[in-house]
């Protein structure tokens, strides 16, 4: 598990927002495919659909907790996203989450999370949360910039299974058994000539339920992040990224933080599908694992 405790992070994410706001692109808007012009900051028209499947596979053998190479553990989580536009404006979408994940323990192989095989003390899958969700652009003159604010609804019984350990495992966590209420701020700026994207992002999450039932319950995550992106041609583009997180404790007693540094790519297959992959690093944190992520994507905009 990873997550959040630097507030300077998020004051200087929130101030480059405010600021870089005044070179708002209005109605003149770049031309070209849709990884250049529908960053998560654009909202689609009425009756547009834009659906997300996004695939997230982290894996660990170093944490925090403890000194040293640890057991494997690997987490994967597929979340797909669709929305639909309402009103003539572009300012209103509404739309739906889903979320499945299937986790391994004990030193499994990482690829082990595509088995499925839930063996006792070792693997969890299933459908973990449901959420409804919707995006605005809270001002008209700045429309490259949009809030996404969703209510996950947890779907698990148990957040970690307990039973005594089998197998080397030591319980197998699953997902938050806990209510989330998520609000994204999205801002994305084009540079002269349409070659460079610069995008930022502050991800706020609070968790609520009882304490007993997850240790993210009464908690408040705070993410900043900034993604550098570079276009060869309109189809095809190289990205950095760099992202911290801080766990803030409400009454859990639990508080964590991480940093994550990475690089992708993105390519539009037609004129309504394009692919992503991006692959990041955990080089820091407290309270959290030191792992890695491999991610690939699909978005279907039509």
């Amino acid at each position: 598990m990873k997550f959040l405790k630097i507030k300077k992070s998020l004051i200087i994410a929130c101030a480059l927002l405010i600021a870089t706001s005044t070179f708002a692109q209005e109605d003149n808007e770049p031309q070209g495919s849709v990884i250049q012009t529908l960053t998560p900051s654009k909202l689609i028209g009425q009756g547009q659909y834009d659906i997300k499947w996004f695939n997230n596979l982290y894996t660990e053998t170093r944490s925090t907790f403890a000194s040293g190479r640890q057991p494997r553990q690997t987490f994967f989580t597929s979340t797909v996203e669709a929305y639909t536009g309402i009103g003539t404006k572009k300012r209103w979408n509404v739309g739906l989450i889903l979320e499945a994940r299937s986790n391994v323990v004990a030193n499994r192989s990482a690829l082990d999370v595509f088995s499925f095989d839930g063996e006792f003390g070792t693997a969890r899958s299933g459908l973990t949360s449901i959420a409804p969700s919707i995006k605005f652009v809270p001002f008209k003159t700045v429309n490259n910039f949009s809030i996404q604010s969703s209510f996950f609804i947890p779907l698990v019984d148990n957040e970690t299974e307990d039973f005594a350990p089998v197998n080397g495992g030591n319980g197998v966590f699953l997902d938050q058994n806990g209510f989330t209420w998520q609000n994204r701020l999205f801002y994305d700026y084009n540079f002269e000539g349409n070659k460079w994207q610069i995008f930022g992002e502050v991800n706020t999450e609070l968790n609520f339920g009882d304490k007993q039932k997850s240790f993210a319950n009464n908690s408040l995550n705070l993410t900043p992040g900034i993604f550098l992106s570079y276009f060869p041609s309109s189809n095809f583009t190289v990205l950095a990224l760099a992202q911290h997180s801080q766990r803030i404790d409400l009454g859990n007693n639990f508080e964590q933080d991480f940093t994550a540094v990475g690089a992708g790519l993105k390519y539009q297959l037609t004129d309504e599908l394009n692919i992503e992959t991006l692959y990041t690093n955990f080089i820091r944190g407290n309270n959290t694992g030191l792992g890695e992520t491999f991610n690939l994507g699909l978005r279907l905009v039509l």
